[in-house]
């Protein structure tokens, strides 16, 4: 393995080695690539803990026992869906008896109303049946509420995690039930340096990415942004949301944050095309019929991987030497051998050529 890792280093020195020498009197070979605009943003890193739009911890609100289990760990349930019953054997006999009491109550109210329209009652005995009504619709509200304290709903859409209870467990308030979190849209907390404020407002674009994705990006907006700066660290807490619609991603992940500020389109060359003198910094241009090369300076701004922004000195279309910089002079005639996309790798582009006879002029990518 090493000798064929060591074999395929040395071809494409070799290869190097022929781009800046060429035959003697031959003019040297070069590749080239081209100025494009591309969109390029400043990023902000951060480590952000994920947690959900709504989560909630499911308790029993009154003492008594399991009588039905509607759920499974995992399920996904809707708002209102029933989770689970409790026994309710004796508060539906007072249910029926509080019912039947109100429908006297009700009759008896509607007769004395009428016969003290016709003066056959008295007001106050009117008063009485009145009272004795809105006692009984009382007391029929306080048993709907002890039957509904036994039957837990799901009070929003989510997923449902471990179930802990049993059918015919005696549970009493507060006893944990289960756990129900909305993961269809997730919050993404993370503290930004109080020096990038400025660039902080809702709608700003980020980027998300956790190691149990390694190679897939989670995108989203910055929601909201805290009131206060942090006087120890001054830093600031960002939440952001990110769509969770494959729901890959839970609450309480690690995730690592990039702030995309400043979003613009940017004019962007490889960075094997810049020559360093200090804090200057260079070009070999390409251009005419006669392909010729001029050395420019240009000013650089932020980074990315292999690329580099070019703030001045360079327009969309002009053509950089990327690759055989070692023979190349200024207002020298140059062989394009090959024109540099980012498709193919140097060892492509110089077999493109030696198929193609090295001759003068760009290569065809």
């Amino acid at each position: 393995m090493r000798f064929f890792l060591a074999l395929g280093m040395g071809f494409c020195l070799l290869g190097l080695s022929v781009l800046a020498q060429g035959p003697e009197g031959a003019k040297p070979g070069v590749i080239v690539a081209e100025v494009q605009a591309a969109p390029l943003a400043d990023r902000i890193e951060a480590l952000g803990t994920l947690k959900a739009r709504e989560s909630v911890v499911i308790t029993a609100n009154a003492t008594d026992t399991i009588s039905a289990i509607h759920f499974d760990d995992g399920d996904r349930v809707k708002s209102g869906d029933l989770l689970v019953e409790m026994v309710s054997v004796e508060e539906h006999a007072q249910l029926e008896e509080i019912s039947a009491r109100m429908g006297e109550a009700e009759r008896q109210y509607e007769r004395v109303k009428s016969l003290e329209a016709s003066g056959s009652a008295s007001a106050s005995l009117l008063d009485e049946r009145r009272r004795d009504l809105h006692t009984a619709r009382a007391s029929l509200a306080a048993i709907e509420s002890r039957l509904n304290d036994r039957l837990i709903k799901a009070p929003f859409d989510g997923v449902v995690g471990l179930r802990n209870i049993s059918l015919g467990a005696l549970v009493q308030p507060g006893d944990v039930i289960t756990t129900l979190d909305d993961d269809a849209r997730l919050k993404l907390d993370f503290a930004v340096p109080s020096v990038f404020l400025g660039s902080l407002a809702p709608g700003v674009a980020v980027e998300a990415r956790t190691r149990a994705f390694p190679d897939k990006v989670f995108e989203g907006t910055i929601g909201s942004i805290d009131s206060r700066v942090d006087s120890v660290t001054r830093s600031v807490q960002v939440r952001a949301l990110i769509d969770n619609d494959e729901r890959l991603l839970r609450p309480g992940q690690l995730m690592t944050v990039d702030l995309l500020r400043n979003p613009r389109q940017a004019l962007m060359v490889p960075e094997s095309a810049l020559l360093h003198r200090g804090d200057e910094h260079f070009v070999f241009v390409v251009a005419g019929d006669e392909p010729r090369v001029a050395k420019r300076q240009v000013t650089i701004g932020a980074r990315r991987p292999g690329e580099a922004e070019i703030l001045s000195g360079l327009s969309a279309g002009d053509r950089v030497v990327t690759h055989g910089l070692q023979k190349v002079k200024p207002d020298a005639p140059v062989q394009i051998i090959a024109v540099d996309d980012g498709s193919r790798s140097l060892k492509e582009m110089l077999a493109s050529d030696k198929r193609d006879g090295g001759r003068d002029g760009a290569t065809t990518p």
